[in-house]
Parts: structure tokens; C-alpha cells; sequence
């Protein structure tokens, strides 16, 4: 009788402990589900504010270059896109901001971490990936990340020079940027990052 008594009680925490392992379980994979729901909705978000400031700036840069051509689309850019990059900033209420590995102006020179986003990304096109952002978790902060990729236009003043880039767009270019970096990409190159940072 007490061999039977024990059996059902040792059998009674050995439930109850494999019960506590499956809630912990579960409990982890919710958690983990939910992280997973949480840094895609960032990531969309923070996509959403890069795009609508891409756009603003294109649809302007565009209308220079359909109105006035390309040597005045530069002026645009060097005395413009700060303007309307802040100005999309105050309407997202976040930091918008494009950077680069190899700068047009000073100004917007990755930092570390953002330097290694830029190589990681390079690397996606040369292994044929599909570019995904890239979202940091902060304390108080999101931060998403992702890439600028040349097109036919930007060759325009961001291919190589004398072939992509005409003499008089690099004469401007030399006034207007003495310490340019951004020339010599082909079609489908990571020029840069859009960065963007936002409250949770």
C-alpha cells in the first residue's frame, strides 16, 4: 500500500514538473514570437520613414533635373536635401539621416557600426540575397538600417568620372564638394545607409 502510495505521489511531481517545463516553454516561444512581431513592425516603420523622405527628395531632385538639368540638380543637392531630409524628420518625429562609406560631404560619414552594415549589405548583392533591414533594439530607441543602391540617374554624378560623369558636372563637383569621395560606382552598388532612429 505505501509502495502505491509513493508511486502516485512521485508520479504526481514528476507531472508537475514536466508541466512547468512545457509553460516555461511556451511561455519562451510567446516571448520570442512576439519580438519577432515586434522588430518587423519597426523595421516596416522605419522603412516607411526612409521611403516617404526618398521620395520627397526625388520627386525635387527630378524636377530640377527635368527643369533646369543635371549641372543645377547639383546645387540642389549640395543646398537642398539637408533642408528637406530635416524637414521629414520633423514630420516622422525621427532621426532620418543617410550616411556613407565613401562621402560626398563630411558630414555624412558612417560611423563604426554603420560601416559594418554597409559591408554587410554589400555582401547580400554579391551573394544574390534579398536586402533586409536591419533594426537595433535600444533601451528607449529603435535604430533601422538600410541601403542605398545606385541606379542609372545616380551615375550621373556618382558613376566614374569622364564615362558616367560629364567634365562639367566634375568641374561643379570640385567646388562644390573638395573633399568628394562618391564617384566611381556602377549600377547596383551600395552607395550608403539610410539611418533612422525613433522612440519605442
Amino acid at each position: 500500500m505505501k509502495k502505491a502510495i509513493l508511486l502516485v505521489f512521485f508520479s504526481s511531481i514528476i507531472f508537475s514538473c514536466n508541466r512547468s517545463k512545457d509553460n516555461k516553454t511556451n511561455l519562451e516561444e510567446s516571448k520570442n514570437t512576439i519580438s519577432i512581431l515586434d522588430t518587423s513592425a519597426y523595421a516596416e516603420r522605419g522603412l516607411q520613414y526612409a521611403f516617404s523622405t526618398k521620395s520627397v527628395l526625388g520627386k525635387n531632385l527630378m524636377s530640377t533635373i527635368q527643369k533646369k538639368g543635371t549641372l543645377e540638380a547639383l546645387t540642389f543637392c549640395n543646398t537642398q536635401a539637408y533642408p528637406l531630409t530635416d524637414s521629414m524628420t520633423v514630420v516622422h518625429k525621427a532621426t532620418i539621416k543617410r550616411v556613407s562609406d565613401k562621402t560626398r560631404n563630411p558630414n555624412n560619414q558612417a560611423n563604426k557600426k554603420e560601416l559594418t552594415y554597409i559591408n554587410s549589405f554589400k555582401n547580400d548583392i554579391k551573394n544574390n540575397k534579398e536586402h533586409k533591414p536591419i533594426v537595433d533594439l535600444l533601451e528607449n530607441k529603435i535604430q533601422v538600417y538600410y541601403p542605398i543602391t545606385t541606379n542609372t540617374m545616380c551615375l550621373q554624378c556618382h558613376g566614374k568620372p569622364n564615362e558616367n560623369i560629364e567634365k562639367p558636372i566634375l568641374k561643379k563637383l570640385a567646388i562644390l564638394y573638395p573633399k568628394d569621395k562618391a564617384t566611381g560606382y556602377n549600377i547596383n552598388e551600395v552607395r550608403g545607409l539610410w539611418s533612422v532612429t525613433f522612440d519605442k
